[in-house]
């Protein structure tokens, strides 16, 4: 329709546009990586909570 290449070929396009990733410097997925982050971050604050109100009562 109008000439237009397919969105598939546009998308091959743009991709053989970028260089190549570097090892390890690279997280495939934006919002994955927030949401592993925070998961993270929570199990930790949950664990050190714990730690802590255990050491409260155990002291």
């Amino acid at each position: 329709m109008f000439h237009r290449k397919s969105i598939e070929e546009r998308i091959a396009e743009r991709q053989a546009k970028l260089p190549p990733l570097k090892e390890g410097k690279h997280f495939e997925h934006g919002p994955a990586k927030f949401v592993f982050v925070s998961l993270l971050v929570i199990v930790a604050i949950v664990h050190f909570g714990g730690l802590a109100l255990v050491m409260h009562f155990y002291s």
